[in-house]
């Protein structure tokens, strides 16, 4: 500012001193020294228009005028005839601004706050402005703990009366806390208080905190909500001082506080329009009489009837608590008003991004129907719904208001959809079957209508399959679904350690899924099958040989399979939170050439503990036997572990019972698995929705028909996995660690599969 007063002050005296001839009529004005500043916006600056009378007042005025718009260096009037002749000099355009040194702030951040300051390219140069950049650079890194810093603006003048501008930082280092002290605190210890304070923790390296302006307010949000939450609701912090060592090396805090009563919960009231009945509000009050006042209760509680009023259409209800204090009894009388407002309804419900998917595939999985009044719950189950799916990389859901209504709101889903067809030949590998050929037609969204078609052709050291598949999601309206099967499938063991045999199959199935409810699900299948038994006397098990001599080799079954399910994931493609249910009976009916029946339970949990932290916790129990005509579960339909889908760490289906003749595993009718998986954050692509790093701990074991359950005999392993969800379909990789192996248990640490579906 003292410059500029000096600029004007020179100015006008400059004026006074060209401006030595009696005032005169002005005829014409004429501007010379213009570069880039165009006439007009001059013209706008100048005080005065012809037919004004000049005079040394008016002459002091225009000099002035000019030198406040910041544009010019000199300005100079003279005068020829009747002709206003202005002269000036125009400062210095910014032709590029350059930052050195800068770490802590980007490159990016600081072109932002100071080009509201007036710093940037094509802007004038005004030469006081430097000095106010570095101020402000100086206070910016202030904030951040780094009192030492130093700002030097250095200019370089260019042709064409430009110049380029560059700021050079020295950060230097931030300084340390060297103590903080708390003032005050009778009811919790400063060592209890500091724990809570991100300033107060020790470094990530055991050493001290660097200073921060907005870490020392947040940590003192921190300790208020820490006393509010305990029931000191007069508690405040009277001050803080922050002191700086004159080395600028070490800062000493001191917070000083006030701490007050703690305060109890006298009684709990509702009031207001609570458009429900007031029992279904009792549940989500998280306070009752007598206990001790916690504000973050209090909010939630707030924020729990909010929400069931959205539920009933009521998107901007006000719900407050309004506290009576009663100072004498250190209680807190709670008063909950309720403010429903209006109803909200949807006036429609848009959607964007399905450029593959048909609009009636998304609009039959969405529960918020247009003209209805709007709810939150069922809105997040319409998102919900597209999730699991697994059509869509990503599902986004707005509701805003429509313009010049205050009642209505549109539901816009926007959705980005993935592939969900594959047309694959190729090669896999898998730890349970070796090598494979593939060639597979597969298409989840068939040309978008949600129907799923699939044909492939597999063939491994260990099987061959040709599948042919239908199924129509909503085969009524209603959700219920149909399918068909037709397949051929050939297994040889010859090449893996399970007892010597050869089946070859062949069958048919159709299905029909009926919708329960939102999340649970049964479905019932009627199929055919024919298989075929090959054994080899000297390499098969002895018990596989006299299931043959007492069955024969060739058997027509007639099977009936019934299921229920429960899927509440937050989606269907690595889900992060929530849990999916399978229970399930599959039999062959009376006729049948062999009579079996087999019960499998599955369940996986998800526990969320962050945006990228999950824990999943899976349990699997499968258990078959022979009944009418048959004695036994057939060989082929036993149950087999070990491998990158069950126990890690062991050889695939090289665990539970074994032939004595061969020392081949021959499966059970009973099976056992459990697995505890966290999921980590990723470093390699945190944001990534294809990929996914675990540590895991897995157990189980199959057990013999004759053999019961004995928890001694499960195997144990922990390692790491990696998931890729590439275009070939799945690549999984394991590391594990047997933790109880046993003489004779086939270990395989690494373990992994490729070109095998999800």
């Amino acid at each position: 500012m003292n410059k500029k007063f000096a600029l004007t002050l020179l100015g006008c005296l400059l004026g006074k001193f060209s401006f030595a001839y009696d005032a005169f009529v002005i005829k014409d004005i004429q501007l010379e020294g213009l570069q880039r500043i165009t006439v007009g916006t001059v013209f706008n600056y100048l005080p005065v228009k012809i037919g004004d009378t000049l005079d040394e007042k008016l002459g002091a005025q225009v000099i002035r005028s000019l030198y406040q718009s910041n544009y010019f260096k000199d300005i100079r009037l003279e005068r020829e005839g009747n002709v206003l002749v202005v002269f000036v000099a125009e400062r210095s355009a910014i032709a590029d601004v350059k930052y050195e040194g800068n770490s802590d702030i980007t490159t990016e951040q600081l072109e932002t706050s100071l080009k509201q300051l007036g710093l940037a390219k094509g802007r004038v140069l005004d030469r006081s402005l430097l000095d106010k950049i570095e101020q402000e650079l100086k206070r910016q890194y202030y904030s951040l703990g780094k009192y030492g810093i130093k700002v030097t603006a250095e200019t370089k003048q260019l042709e064409r009366n430009r110049v380029n501008v560059t700021i050079k930082i020295a950060e230097g280092d931030p300084a340390e806390i060297a103590a903080i002290t708390i003032i005050g605190n009778k009811k919790f210890s400063s060592h209890k208080l500091l724990n809570h304070m991100k300033l107060g923790e020790p470094s990530l390296f055991g050493g001290r905190n660097k200073y921060s302006k907005q870490l020392l307010g947040a940590d003192l949000e921190t300790l208020k909500s820490y006393y509010l939450d305990r029931g000191y609701i007069n508690f405040k912090i009277d001050s803080t001082q922050v002191s700086l060592t004159p080395d600028k090396e070490d800062i000493y805090i001191t917070i000083n506080l006030t701490e007050g009563a703690q305060y109890k919960v006298r009684d709990i009231k509702f009031a207001g329009d609570l458009i429900l009945d007031e029992k279904e509000f009792w549940p989500l009050v998280n306070l009752k009489a007598d206990d001790i006042f916690s504000r973050r209760k209090s909010l939630d509680t707030s924020e729990n009837i909010s929400n069931r009023l959205a539920e009933e259409g009521y998107a901007f209800a006000n719900v407050n608590i309004v506290p009576d204090v009663d100072k004498d009894t250190h209680t807190v009388g709670l008063t909950i008003f309720v403010d429903p407002g209006r109803r909200v309804y949807v006036r429609k419900v848009n959607i964007t991004g399905n450029t593959k998917s048909k609009d009636r595939v998304i609009r039959r999985e969405v529960r918020q129907m247009e003209g209805d009044w709007m709810s939150t719950k069922l809105v997040s189950m319409s998102r919900t719904r597209l999730d699991r799916l697994g059509f869509f990389e990503q599902v986004n859901v707005e509701t805003p208001s429509v313009p010049g209504t205050t009642d209505q709101v549109d539901v816009n889903l926007s959705v980005s959809e993935r592939p969900t067809g594959n047309l694959t030949a190729g090669v896999g590998y898998s730890d349970s079957q070796g090598a494979m050929v593939n060639m597979a037609i597969t298409q989840q969204n068939f040309v978008g209508t949600g129907k799923q078609v699939g044909l492939s052709i597999d063939r491994s050291s260990v099987s061959s399959n040709i599948s042919l598949n239908y199924t129509d999601p909503y085969y009524t309206q209603d959700g219920i679904s149909r399918g068909f099967r037709l397949y051929y499938r050939k297994i040889d063991t010859r090449s893996i350690a399970v007892t010597n045999y050869l089946t070859e199959s062949r069958g048919l199935s159709v299905s029909y899924g009926l919708p329960l409810n939102e999340t649970d699900r049964s479905l019932f299948t009627v199929g055919y099958d024919n298989t075929k038994l090959f054994i080899d006397e000297f390499a098969t098990a002895q018990d596989i040989l006299d299931f043959v001599d007492e069955n024969g080799n060739v058997y027509d079954n007639f099977n009936l399979g019934s299921s229920w399910s429960r899927d509440r994931r937050n989606r269907r493609i690595l889900p992060t939170s929530g849990s999916y249910t399978r229970a399930g009976v599959d039999m062959a009916v009376p006729g049948s050439d062999l009579q079996y029946y087999k019960l499998n339970l599955r369940h996986t949990q998800y526990f969320s503990f962050s945006q990228l932290t999950t824990l999943m916790l899976k349990g699997v129990l499968g258990y078959g036997d022979g009944y009418g005509n048959s004695a036994s579960l057939p060989p082929f339909q036993r149950y087999y572990a070990g491998g990158s889908n069950s126990v890690r760490g062991y050889d695939s289906n090289s665990l539970g019972p074994r032939d004595s003749k061969t020392n081949n595993t021959i499966g059970g009718d009973k099976k056992f698995i459990g697995n505890i998986e966290l999921i980590l954050p990723n470093p390699f692509a945190e944001k990534s929705g294809s990929t996914r790093i675990s540590a895991f701990f897995d157990i189980g074991n199959v057990f013999a028909a004759e053999d019961s359950f004995d928890f001694n005999e499960l195997r144990q392993s922990a390692g790491l996995a990696f998931l890729w969800l590439a275009p070939v379909g799945a690549m999984r990789f394991s590391y594990a660690i047997p933790l109880n192996d046993q003489d004779g248990d086939q270990i395989q640490n690494f373990q992994f599969t490729m070109g095998t579906p999800f």
